[in-house]
């Protein structure tokens, strides 16, 4: 069983840069795509960007290309997304996921990530 635990959220200001990390338990890391979503107040889950096994493959969101970058390092259980740029419609919990083990493809559906972090809060301001 695969256990997920995001961290690096706060609150910055428009402009500003975060980096999110997402420690993963289990060898099932190792063996699958992870992805990272967002949800704002009110909203439904948004796929934000993902990556494959190897780190060769990734999905990004339309809104988040060019700003945002996915990587991942195997050796430490760990996904990264290194956002800069930040603006006020960024804000939102922030979750990491990881697909079923063997499943490379970096998607971007919700319904094909098995396994959910509890989020980490990112709030820019004006």
């Amino acid at each position: 069983q695969v256990q997920l635990v995001e961290s690096g959220g706060g609150l910055v200001q428009a402009g500003d840069s975060l980096r999110l990390s997402c420690a993963a338990s289990g060898r099932t890391f190792r063996n699958a795509a992870m992805g990272w979503f967002r949800q704002a107040p009110g909203a439904e889950r948004k796929f934000v960007a993902a990556i494959g096994l190897s780190g060769a493959r990734t999905n990004y969101a339309d809104s988040m290309k060019g700003r945002f970058t996915i990587s991942r390092d195997n050796a430490k259980n760990t996904v990264f997304l290194q956002m800069n740029s930040l603006k006020p419609e960024d804000t939102a919990v922030y979750y990491c996921a990881v697909r079923n083990t063997g499943e490379d493809y970096p998607s971007t559906a919700t319904g094909l990530y098995r396994t959910w972090g509890q989020g980490t809060q990112v709030t820019v301001s004006s």
